[in-house]
């Protein structure tokens, strides 16, 4: 499975929003933070506005805050608003040749890998992965 960069760059601006929800940042805050295309996030941000993850807030000193549930909003919540985890793995169609068995029991493997891997960003909210990298930051 391979995470689109959008879907990594939403990942960085919730994650940084849900860390003080009270307070505002433009998108120009966000995409300096992480070395990011300001105007890349800007859409990124439209879609998190739109799902009701995140909240415009025009005017001075606007911006984006983050207004979704911050202990039930899963990593994979977010990542799905960007893409279908689907296998990457580009194999020919098992067909009638001498390779067909590998060739299906590969893409049975990285179904399964795919499978545990949504599953797992699917356990993870925001809330843990906020206080895991705030632990870390302590170390």
């Amino acid at each position: 499975m391979k995470i689109q960069k959008a879907s990594l760059f939403a990942l960085y601006a919730v994650l940084e929003l849900a860390s003080d929800p009270e307070r505002q940042l433009s998108a120009t805050d966000i995409a300096d933070k992480y070395g990011i295309s300001t105007h890349h996030l800007a859409k990124i941000l439209r879609t998190l506005v739109r799902s009701k993850l995140v909240q415009a807030v025009r005017g001075a000193g606007g911006g984006y805050r983050f207004t979704g549930i911050i202990n039930r909003t899963t990593l994979l919540d977010v990542i799905e608003l960007f893409e279908t985890l689907e296998s990457e793995l580009d194999t020919p169609s098992p067909g009638n040749h001498a390779g067909g068995a590998i060739i299906e029991e590969l893409q049975s493997i990285t179904r399964e890998i795919d499978d545990l891997t949504k599953a797992v960003l699917d356990t993870i909210t925001l809330e843990t992965a906020l206080n895991s990298s705030r632990q870390r930051a302590k170390l």
